[in-house]
């Protein structure tokens, strides 16, 4: 299963940021290219694992985005962008994001109280950005969230995220780095 994804992870570089190991992959950086048959391995994998019973799908900026399109035209939902660039709209909701290797403000515009949401994203590492969205559309906007789906599950605190959010996180593919490679787990 993901053979696509997983013969791209075996030949993507590796760079050092800090101390941490970070892989440069179409999907969680947009380059090398994409291939559109590793991006539809992708998109058939979230569909096939993915409750889209919602009112929208939510990317948060950037590498959020080409997974969000086309799974807003293949099912015909609305997706919305959580953007990097405050735009001051009535309602707006900022976050403070903190991964392992940066810290920026995020803004969420155009979901309201009630809204069933489905939240698809690159990877899930640290658990910063995760913890700053579902925090804010659950506790200050009052979303529900229908279900979280990322393509890389590059930590081994999943379950201790999962149970401080309430709420599920499917990944595509469990990754973490070993002798500065990163490599799958079954």
């Amino acid at each position: 299963m993901y053979e696509r994804l997983k013969k791209s992870l075996n030949e993507c570089p590796v760079v050092s940021i800090g101390e941490y190991q970070y892989f440069v992959h179409p999907v969680t950086d947009g380059i090398p290219l994409m291939d559109p048959a590793l991006l539809r391995e992708i998109l058939d994998g979230i569909l096939a694992v993915g409750d889209f019973d919602c009112d929208c799908i939510l990317a948060p900026e950037a590498m959020g985005i080409p997974l969000a399109v086309p799974l807003s035209l293949e099912l015909g939902i609305p997706y919305n962008v959580i953007r990097k660039k405050r735009y001051g709209l009535p309602g707006e909701v900022h976050i403070s994001q903190h991964t392992g290797y940066s810290r920026s403000k995020m803004y969420i515009n155009g979901v309201s109280k009630g809204d069933r949401v489905v939240v698809v994203d690159d990877v899930l590492s640290t658990g910063g950005t995760m913890r700053a969205l579902i925090d804010a559309l659950k506790r200050v906007i009052g979303a529900e969230i229908v279900d979280v789906i990322v393509v890389f599950e590059k930590t081994r605190s999943k379950a201790d995220i999962e149970t401080e959010l309430g709420v599920r996180i499917k990944s595509l593919l469990a990754v973490e780095m070993v002798d500065g490679r990163p490599v799958y787990r079954e």
